[in-house]
């Protein structure tokens, strides 16, 4: 049985995601990050880092893994599917799956906090990190011509990223003109496995533009990024 420590965020999903898609038995607990849990010393003890997602294996003796793509490595090898063992296709996915890491999260995820966060509007940096977004998107685009999936075949880079672009709105970066894009992301929420993952811990509303929803999620998230 694995523990999945959690909250509602893109790189929470990518843990639930490649749960669901393995087939994984697993516990999930909510970490509250507007109360701060995340800093907490018990969770410290799981992640010193303070960050969601992070995981425990039971089975592995309690053993606590932290970073996205760390356990989205672990438990892949530990399923024995959504990562090649060894190889070309081994590379191919680990490169996709590093170009989130190191690139599409860090930069929507700063889009995020300037366009949507941050209490002053700055447009320098807002624009920086929505036109590097969409570069990256740009440079997803092409690594779909060829496949629909961005390994070649379905795997943890394609869940790793899609967390990621599915939100791209919230960004406010458009997918228009990236027509492999646009599918492979209809391909990706087509998933059972994506639905279910991206309900974990739970389901968010609907973030229309101007909703009372947006604002709330907004204010909560504000409050981590000023701590």
């Amino acid at each position: 049985m694995i523990d999945l420590y959690t909250a509602p965020t893109p790189n929470g999903w990518k843990a639930s995601v490649t749960l669901e898609e393995l087939e994984i038995p697993y516990e999930t607990h909510f970490v509250n990050l507007g109360k701060n849990e995340q800093r907490e010393a018990w969770f410290l003890q799981i992640n010193p880092n303070g960050r969601i997602p992070a995981i425990v294996d039971r089975e592995a003796g309690d053993l606590a893994v932290f970073e996205s793509g760390a356990l989205m490595i672990y438990l892949a090898e530990k399923a024995g599917r959504l990562l090649p063992s060894e190889g070309v296709g081994r590379a191919r996915v680990l490169s996709w799956l590093m170009f989130q890491m190191g690139g599409v999260g860090p930069m929507m995820g700063q889009a995020n906090v300037f366009y949507r966060y941050f209490p002053e509007k700055l447009q320098p940096a807002i624009d920086r990190y929505q036109n590097e977004s969409r570069r990256l998107f740009e440079v997803l685009e092409r690594g779909l011509q060829d496949s629909e999936w961005l390994a070649g075949d379905f795997s943890i880079a394609d869940i790793a990223n899609w967390c990621w672009v599915r939100t791209h709105s919230w960004s406010g970066v458009s997918v228009e003109g990236l027509p492999k894009l646009e599918a492979w992301i209809g391909r990706m929420r087509e998933r059972p496995a994506c639905q279910r993952g991206v309900k974990v811990p739970f389901e968010l509303p609907r973030m229309e533009e101007g909703s009372e929803a947006a604002k709330d999620f907004a204010k909560n998230a504000q409050k981590g990024v000023q701590r």
